[in-house]
């Protein structure tokens, strides 16, 4: 096989391209924003990096779906933005991670979906079978293109913060290490704690539940 067509079979598996970057002031310091796209889509996804993570073992990354409702409206159905805000916590105050901002709203079916999800909850479905009335399977992620976002930065294992085995599975599938997994900690209320249960036990998340603090 030639050199120029192995490097063609290479480009056609990746998924996702480097578009932009630039230095970033945040209040949990500076980062790295890198902007990928995805190639069949232009789907944009972000990558929040700290310090130099090329060769490094046990990068703290978090690997993150976008989550509209939380994140910008305050939604207390859910503890994502929670999440988020420990994970860059907790990145602000290494010496180096990483965050990956996966644009797959709703667990993959997009905003819209998510909402109409939402209606069908307020009338008593969980949150799986709101997602199975629409048509929809329980999980439409994928990690694969979070992975490829993490061979970029030449990293050779990283510490997962999550409670979500596929995450760790996606990651690995997808050639990246995952040295060990860190519990993603935030607290819980009322409005979100039937919404946790149901999760660590339908989808085997490894939710701490407690009265107090919550993990998903």
């Amino acid at each position: 096989m030639s050199t120029a067509h192995l490097h063609a079979v290479r480009d056609s598996e990746n998924l996702v391209e480097l578009y932009a970057e630039a230095p970033l002031p945040t209040r949990h310091g500076l980062l790295r924003a890198m902007v990928f796209r995805e190639k069949a889509t232009g789907k944009e996804h972000v990558l929040a990096v700290k310090g130099e993570l090329r060769g490094q073992e046990g990068v703290p990354v978090r690997i993150h779906s976008e989550c509209l409702t939380s994140e910008i409206l305050g939604s207390l159905k859910c503890d994502c933005r929670e999440q988020l805000e420990h994970a860059l916590d907790l990145i602000g105050r290494s010496e180096r991670g990483a965050v990956v901002y996966l644009r797959q709203e709703g667990r993959g079916i997009g905003l819209g979906n998510k909402i109409r999800a939402y209606a069908l909850q307020a009338r008593g479905a969980d949150t799986y079978e709101a997602n199975r009335a629409l048509g929809f399977g329980d999980d439409l992620r994928r990690y694969d293109i979070a992975a490829q976002m993490l061979e970029h930065l030449g990293v050779k294992s990283v510490d997962l913060l999550t409670n979500n085995p596929k995450k760790i599975e996606g990651l690995q599938a997808g050639g990246i290490t995952v040295r060990r997994r860190i519990a993603s900690l935030a607290p819980s209320n009322p409005h979100n704690v039937g919404y946790l249960r149901t999760k660590r036990e339908r989808s085997g998340h490894l939710i701490e539940l407690t009265d107090q603090k919550s993990a998903s």
